[in-house]
Formats: C-alpha cells, structure tokens, sequence
C-alpha cells in the first residue's frame, strides 16, 4: 500500500481540471476512475448532436485554452479530443477500472484509506493519502431509454416517442427527434426560464456594470419579447429570475437551439402533467389524458454514489452526493476533503474550484 500525497476520485473533466492544477503545484497524486477512459459520460453515454451550451471560453479547464479553430459552441466529438490533448498536455494517467467501495478517514494516522476494486483482477486494492477530492418503468412495453443511450433520432422516424425530463439536453434531443421525424412529445413540468444564445452572450457583457436583480429583470424583458407568451404552449416562467435561479439552487436557463420554433409549430407537444400510470403503450398523466408511446428517453441527471462509499462525512456533501455549504467555501470539508464540481456551477466553476482545491493544498503541505 503506497502513501500519496493526494486521491482524486474520477476523471471526469473536473477530475482532470484537479489533476492539471495540482501538477502545476509539483503534488503528487492519483486518479482511480471506475471507467476505461477519462470522460466517460461524454465518450461514451453523450448523444451525437451534443454540442457545450455556453460558449467556449466559460468550458474551458484550467490553463488550457480551447484551439483558435474550435467554433464558440463546441460539439461533442471537438470536446472529447480538447480532453484527451488536456490529458497528454499534463502527463495525466489515471488508474482506469478502480471502482471505489469506500473511503473513510483515520484519526490516528491523519490519512484517507480508499478501498477500490479492480474490474481486471477482481482483487481489492487499498491506498491512503493526506488529502482526498472527489468529482461529480417496467411495465411499459414499448422500448425506453435513458439519455445517456440516445445517439440520434434517425432511428425513431414516424414514431410516438416521449421525452420525459426539461434540461438543456432533453430540449436537444427533443429537437434532434422532431428533425428526424418523430412524433415528439416532452414533459415539462416545472417553470423554466428560456433564452437564446445571444441573450446569454448579451448578458455576460452586462454583468460587470449591472447588479444581478437588474440584469434578471432586463433577461425576462427580453426573454418575453423574442419569444412571448409561452403558456398557451405549456411553458410558465418562474417568478425569479434566471440568474438568481442558478445562483440560489444551481438551475441553468435553457438555451434554446430550435426548440421553441418546433414546439410552437406544434412539431414538439408539450405535455405539462406527471406520469400517473403505464398501461401497455399508453402513458396517462395525472390530468387524466392518455398518449400512446413507442419510446420514451428518460433524461433525468446522473445519480452520483458518492454518499454510499464516502464514510464519516456530514459537512461537505447532501444525500444526493452535491456540495453543501455555500459558495464561495463550498468545495473544502474537514480532514482534507475536498469536492469539485458538485456545485452545478458548470466548467468554469469547476475550474475556478480545481485551483482553488490546489492552492489550498499547497499551502497545507
């Protein structure tokens, strides 16, 4: 069992964001990634169509700009590569198949033990270090999928499919499945804030003169204006504002790429009302009506398992493995614990926590 300085647990983006922050402090450290490749969830599980919502230079990792050539909005397979150059960039070699069981801290030696098991061998490997930071329907009879299965909507041409979730990303795949001529339908449940890319450039320019309560006033003046009143289609806005939203709770607005063109031509439904039961192919929603489905893409977020295998924490991280205290301290807990990207805050809050992490680090050391 060899002693590292410090254990960063997955290589996700944020996972590598710490590995190149660190590496510029001369820190040693790990990384043990349960998958076989970093950035997993955007290699392996993203859709083709998936393209970086905000513009490139708030996406981007530590000390590594995105290449001059790349368009503002990076797609799927520009960000992947940018990945794996960061990774080469930095000498960053994680320890891939390490699926971690539990990590628990010890009082007497002031050390992290993390049980993780490898997928190759079987065999259960233990490592300690000083410092620790981790990353963030069965009776229906037709065929459903979780976003993280959806490729493209070539496949579902002239099929009911309904997707069940209002993120950026189910918007998307809304959109993808009504170009390729699927019979879309998308849940919406809850009030969403809904803006275009140009309003989100606009108001990066506006925030460094106007106070956040102004600039979420003038976002939904404008919001109205470009697209009006989205009620008569299923849509309600809240009663706070955009900015305040992600702020307060780390909810994004949507950006819209062509998704409320479709909806207001009536090529996307919006079906405002819960799952009540499942019936076959039939869908009945808690307002009594009842759709027949070929296929629904669930798009709910990622559960994360921190919370099962982290032992002894009860500051830093929820039930739903997402940070606790505040902003701006939110990514430091007790006995060297430290968490990175598990705000919601997006890339650059990932980053701007990845240095954060390191200089702390160093200062400890």
């Amino acid at each position: 069992m060899a002693e590292q300085v410090a254990i960063i647990v997955g290589a996700g983006s944020s996972g590598l964001a710490i590995a190149a922050c660190l590496s510029q402090q001369s820190i040693p450290y790990i990384i043990l990634e349960r998958e076989d490749c970093i950035a997993s969830l955007w290699k392996k599980y993203a859709y083709d169509r998936l393209h970086l919502h905000l513009a490139k230079e708030l996406c981007e990792l530590p000390y590594m700009s995105f290449p001059a050539s790349y368009p503002k909005y990076v797609p799927k397979n520009m960000f992947t590569q940018y990945l794996d150059d960061y990774v080469s960039h930095f000498k960053i070699s994680p320890m891939y198949q390490r699926n971690v069981e539990s990590a628990e801290y010890n009082e007497v030696s002031k050390r992290w033990f993390v049980k993780a098991r490898n997928a190759s061998s079987g065999e259960v490997e233990i490592y300690c270090a000083k410092f620790l930071v981790v990353e963030g329907l069965n009776t229906f009879t037709g065929e459903v999928l979780h976003s993280t299965q959806f490729k493209s909507g070539k496949d579902f041409k002239n099929k009911n499919v309904l997707v069940g979730g209002s993120g950026n990303s189910d918007m998307e795949i809304a959109l993808d499945l009504a170009n390729r001529g699927a019979k879309t339908s998308i849940i919406i449940r809850s009030p969403i804030h809904i803006l275009s890319r140009e309003m989100m450039d606009f108001t990066r320019i506006l925030m460094k003169y106007l106070k956040p309560s102004l600039l979420d006033s003038l976002v939904v003046m404008l919001s109205k204006l470009v697209y009006g009143d989205l009620t008569k289609y299923g849509i309600r806005r809240p009663t706070e504002g955009p900015f305040y939203m992600k702020r307060m709770y780390g909810k994004y607005p949507l950006l819209d790429v062509g998704t409320c063109k479709k909806i207001k031509s009536g090529e996307i439904q919006v079906l405002p009302a819960e799952i009540l039961n499942i019936r076959g192919n039939d869908i009945i929603f808690k307002n009594g009506k009842s759709h027949p489905f070929d296929t629904i893409v669930f798009c709910t977020g990622f559960k994360r398992s921190t919370n099962l295998w982290l032992k002894g924490d009860d500051y830093l991280l929820n039930e739903n493995g997402l940070a606790k205290p505040n902003n701006p301290n939110h990514w430091k807990g007790k006995n060297g614990l430290y968490c990175v990207g598990l705000l919601q805050r997006g890339f650059y809050g990932a980053s701007t926590e990845a240095q954060n992490i390191a200089n702390d680090i160093k200062s400890i050391m």
